[in-house]
This record gives C-alpha cells, sequence and structure tokens, in this order.
C-alpha cells in the first residue's frame, strides 16, 4: 500500500496523541509514596488543667496547684507588689480585679469590693483645722488647748496671721503663719483659708474639716459622723447659717454679671469636705486660686467654698444640724444631746450667756463656756477635772 507524504504526516500526529494520552495516565501510577517526615507535623492539643481544690471557697482558700500558682491567678509577692504600686485607686482598683480573673466565683469578687469600701476611719485621717487671730490666742486658744486639742494634737492645725514665741513653744501643737492680715475682711479671711486647703491637699489625709476658735469639737461624734460617708466621694458637711440659698452676683466680664443661687455651710459652725471632692475643687481653690474665685462672687470664705462646691461643681451640701456657732440659741439644745453633737459653740461679748445647758462638773462662773464641763463629762480622768473615773 502506498502512502502519500500527507497521510504520513497525519499518521504520525494521530500517534503523538495516542502517546501522550497514554503517558498522562501512566505518570500517577510511577510517583513514590510521599514520607511520613514529609507531612506538617499536627497541632499540639490543648491540655485541661483541673480546677483548684479551693476555687469554690471564696478567695482566702484558694488552693494553688503544685509546683507554682495557678496560670490565671497573680501570686502572693506579685499581690504585694500591686498593691504597693504607685497608680490611683480607680488604677489599682481595676488591677486588683484582673488579678482575680479566673476565680469563677462572683460572690468572692463582691466580698473584695466590699471589704475594700469598707475603709475604717481613725482620727489621724482627719485634717482639723483652726482658724484663728494673734490676738485670741491667749483668750480662746488658751481653753481649746486645754480641752479638745490635747486629745488631738497630730490632726489639728492651727492657721493664724501672727508669730508667736510662747504657741510655738507648746510641744506637739501644728502652727501654721499664713502670713495673711489679722482685720476681720473678706480678703483675710479667704487668705487664710487658701492656705488651709493648699495644706490638707499636702497632707493626704481624708477629710478636711474646718472650725473657728471658739469651737469645741466633740472627737467621737466627728469621727462617727465621718465615718458614714466614704472620703472618695463626694461630701460636703455643714450647717448653713440661713433657711435658704445665699444669691450672689457671679461677674462674668467686666461689663456684666448673672445670678448664681447655692447653699453653704458657715465657718462658725465648722463644716467637713471629702478629700475626694476637695481634689476636684482643685481648679478653683489650689495655689492661690481661691482668693481670685473670691473675688469673682465678692464673698467671704465660708460662702466662696459652697460656691465653688454648690455652684460650680454642682455638688449638693449635706445639712447636719449637728455642727453649732454662737449665732444660733445654744440654750435650746438639749441637756441630753449636748455630748452627741459634732461642734459647739459659746456666746461672746453681745451675749455672753449664750451657752450650751450643761452641768454638774463646774459652775457657770467657773467655767463660762461650759468647755471644761464638757471636756470632762466626755474625758472624766483628765487630771484636773473633779470627777475622776474608777478603776
Amino acid at each position: 500500500m502506498h502512502l502519500s507524504p500527507v497521510g504520513i504526516s497525519k499518521l504520525c500526529f494521530l500517534l503523538s496523541l495516542a502517546l501522550c494520552a497514554f503517558l498522562m495516565l501512566l505518570i500517577p501510577t510511577l510517583q513514590a509514596p510521599a514520607r511520613q517526615g514529609d507531612l506538617p507535623p499536627p497541632l499540639p492539643r490543648p491540655q485541661l488543667r483541673p480546677k483548684p481544690a479551693g476555687a469554690r471557697r471564696g478567695l482566702g482558700a484558694e488552693v494553688l496547684p503544685p509546683g507554682g500558682a495557678h496560670p490565671n491567678k497573680t501570686t502572693l509577692s506579685q499581690r504585694v507588689t500591686l498593691a504597693t504600686s504607685p497608680q490611683t485607686p480607680n488604677e489599682r482598683t481595676a488591677a486588683e480585679l484582673r488579678s482575680l480573673q479566673g476565680a469563677e466565683d462572683a460572690a468572692a469578687q463582691r466580698r473584695y469590693l466590699g471589704s475594700r469600701s469598707r475603709d475604717p476611719l481613725e482620727p489621724k485621717d482627719i485634717f482639723l483645722a483652726i482658724k484663728t487671730t494673734k490676738k485670741y490666742h491667749k483668750s480662746r486658744l488658751e481653753l481649746l488647748f486645754q480641752t479638745w486639742i490635747s486629745r488631738a494634737k497630730e490632726q489639728t492645725f492651727i492657721f493664724t496671721d501672727g508669730e508667736d514665741k510662747e504657741l510655738r513653744k507648746k510641744p506637739g501643737l501644728n502652727v501654721i503663719n499664713t502670713n495673711c492680715s489679722a482685720a476681720h475682711t473678706r480678703q483675710a479671711l479667704c487668705c487664710k483659708m487658701s492656705v488651709e486647703y493648699d495644706k490638707f491637699i499636702e497632707s493626704q489625709k481624708k477629710w478636711f474639716c474646718h472650725v473657728d476658735d471658739d469651737n469645741y469639737v466633740v472627737l467621737p461624734s466627728l469621727l462617727r459622723l465621718l465615718a458614714s460617708y466614704s472620703h472618695t466621694q463626694d461630701v460636703y458637711l455643714g450647717r448653713p447659717s440661713l433657711d435658704h440659698p445665699i444669691e450672689a452676683a457671679e461677674r462674668v466680664k467686666s461689663d456684666g454679671s448673672v445670678s448664681v443661687k447655692f447653699w453653704f455651710a458657715t465657718g462658725g459652725a465648722g463644716f467637713c469636705i471629702s478629700r475626694g471632692l476637695a481634689l476636684k475643687m482643685s481648679p478653683w481653690a489650689s495655689l492661690g486660686n481661691f482668693i481670685t474665685t473670691a473675688e469673682k462672687i465678692r464673698l467671704p470664705d465660708d460662702c466662696t467654698i459652697g460656691y465653688i462646691i454648690e455652684a460650680l461643681l454642682e455638688v449638693s451640701m449635706t445639712h447636719t444640724h449637728l455642727f453649732h456657732s454662737h449665732l444660733e440659741n445654744l440654750q435650746r439644745l438639749p441637756t441630753n444631746s449636748v455630748l452627741d453633737q459634732v461642734t459647739l459653740s459659746y456666746g461672746g461679748f453681745e451675749n455672753r450667756r449664750n451657752v450650751v445647758s450643761v452641768g454638774g462638773v463646774f459652775s457657770l462662773a467657773e467655767d463660762p463656756s461650759r468647755f471644761k464641763t464638757i471636756h470632762c463629762l466626755l474625758y472624766p480622768e483628765t487630771e484636773w477635772c473633779p470627777i475622776r473615773s474608777h478603776p
């Protein structure tokens, strides 16, 4: 059979296609099987740890597994470091809460937070500021040194306006010369209050309490009152001298003013401010700003305190009848409630008979302010008291 050149070319092409198809089918069978070492290693399986035996017993009863701490817990040394690290209270609380993650016990966390909120109050936590002037060092301060200050020297700070060598000689007293004017003017009073505020912030104490040099502070009652509040919250305790909010002209610009109303606690009866609230007052009260703020409303120091807290910070004053000044009728205070009050006072030159009705220790002639009588009723073991406690 004779094939033409064209036929031969077609035949060769068909044979090539057949050979290619055959080789394609043969290649998979010629490949070597993959070795085990060529395969990717398997992922590690998670290891489940059993819960610690004490996980359900609360924070204090937790038992750590042998060989180390629970992976989701901080160690004791870490907690000590956490508690003493220089963080803000909010940061410390958040960090401590993070350290409790993994406890899987909400009740334990609530108990932990509850224990943090019940922070016991001690006398040393209170900053007691007494505002006075040099001419009253003998007639007023001597009486306070003999009575209630003798029980609270560490936390009492005397703010005056002149140097007194005799006063400096008294041991254990904190006397601060404000270098303010001795005049009883708005500017002089605000100058002293400005120094009081700055010294309190420096002290790191929890409560700022201001009283005048004619106040007796019943320390047990003050401690009970403040212990019922949190020093980290916004607390402004005092007694208003008016039965309505005061209205002041707030100077906004040199060519105009607006009227503002607010309550204020009279400084003559004393008042207390929590540290949390005092820190918020800083833009208007610290480093001389208090004097500037007072000039804005042209009112005395205690009114300026109320203006900053109620008008600017919008925090309401907590009214209490446990603070007393010579501006009220002190004889109307029931005798059986005198020792439960926080501050007491006595009448001045205009009304010397305006004193609390309490007796049994000194006569009115021996104790015209009644402060010695009150002190001996509170502390009968005092050396100069005629009443002594039996052993």
